[in-house]
């Protein structure tokens, strides 16, 4: 018999206005709060986060930038300030590295980690994991963390704020879930039931994004929420997340390989996880040999999602750059969870082959 360990999120709040919500999460998890984040997503959350505390008679006892890379050096700085201080909960707010940097600290302590996306960029608020980096922001590991946030605040109205590209990312992000996992499927066919749940909440994420993430784009290029944005808030958080759970890990392939492979180029490796993983996933539908009319189809949803189709896009790369992030592709270890095998010509020609369809 196999063991099965699944760590989920204790609460998650989604909703216009959750943020408000705070001070009573907060304090039914310690009395003394650090909070930790982005520059930007402290000095937006800031004053709703200190007004909250006060209100619920919890102490914040400081404000920490997070570093800017989930490195173990940052984990290590965060974690001896959070020891010192004696904090008893640790408030997250920001994107994925960010939010990744604290549940680590957390774990690495024992505490209780509240996160606070202020971009929808990715699942990373709600999953038991952190993507670890070098300090100088090339991909190190994925590592597992052995608790999830006890509670996740979701609030659409200051998602609806965030920057439209962030939001692009979170979309390409999502739509990899399914991409991903049905190449992976293709190869090591889904039978457990885990392995099926996960199948079939990717597929979820996708069918939401299609139907609602174009809608969802274009509201927040207004700086507008909407009934799309929640939904599409939803699959990139909570359906995302619960795909990532339920696989253990076990879905990611070509798109995230490719991602992987930016992060050692210095022109690409800050341009966004979820729209480097978007652009990733047109690479993935061109390695698996499927027609011009599929992968024209997805290219458009991709484009409305504000997901970039081309590399010009992403940054004007030379050929060695190029050569370098193909090769780190094909050597990320997500990548060997492709059916066939992927050499540096056939991601190449799966590469030219994106670009000449984007023309059309």
């Amino acid at each position: 018999m196999t063991q099965m360990n699944l760590v989920f999120p204790a609460r998650v709040l989604r909703g216009a206005g959750v943020i408000n919500q705070l001070g009573e999460i907060c304090a039914s998890l310690g009395q003394r709060a650090l909070l930790i984040g982005g520059h930007q997503a402290l000095q937006a959350v800031e004053a709703q986060v200190r007004a909250q505390l006060l209100a619920a008679d919890v102490t914040l006892l400081a404000q920490e930038w997070f570093g800017g890379e989930t490195s173990l050096n940052q984990i290590n700085r965060l974690a001896a300030i959070a020891t010192e201080l004696q904090a008893e909960v640790i408030i997250g707010v920001g994107g994925g590295k960010s939010l990744d940097t604290c549940k680590a600290v957390a774990a690495q302590l024992g505490l209780p980690v509240v996160t606070i996306p202020t971009i929808a960029a990715t699942c990373s608020a709600v999953t038991p994991l952190s993507i670890r980096y070098d300090d100088n922001g090339n991909f190190f590991d994925i590592f597992p963390l052995p608790q999830a946030p006890a509670a996740v605040v979701i609030d659409s109205t200051l998602l609806a704020k965030a920057p439209p590209r962030w939001l692009a990312a979170g979309l390409g992000d999502t739509l990899a879930k399914w991409y991903e996992f049905r190449a992976v499927s293709s190869r090591h066919p889904a039978k457990e039931g885990n392995a099926l749940s996960s199948l079939a909440h990717s597929k979820i994420c996708y069918d939401v994004i299609a139907e609602h993430g174009p809608a969802s784009y274009a509201a927040v290029l207004r700086g507008e929420s909407s009934s799309a944005l929640d939904q599409v808030l939803d699959a990139i958080f909570t359906w995302a997340g619960l795909t990532s759970l339920m696989s253990n890990g076990a879905h990611a392939a070509a798109s995230h390989a490719i991602y992987e492979g930016f992060t050692f180029c210095d022109k690409t490796r800050e341009f966004g996880h979820g729209l480097l993983v978007g652009f990733g996933n047109l690479c993935l539908l061109a390695l698996e040999q499927r027609s011009d009319d599929e992968v024209l189809a997805e290219m458009r949803l991709a484009r409305d999602c504000g997901v970039p189709l081309t590399l010009t896009e992403i940054a004007d790369l030379d050929t060695a750059e190029l050569a370098l992030i193909v090769r780190e592709s094909v050597h990320a270890p997500d990548m060997a969870n492709m059916a066939e095998t992927v050499t540096d010509e056939r991601l190449l020609a799966a590469i030219a082959r994106v670009e000449k369809l984007a023309t059309q």
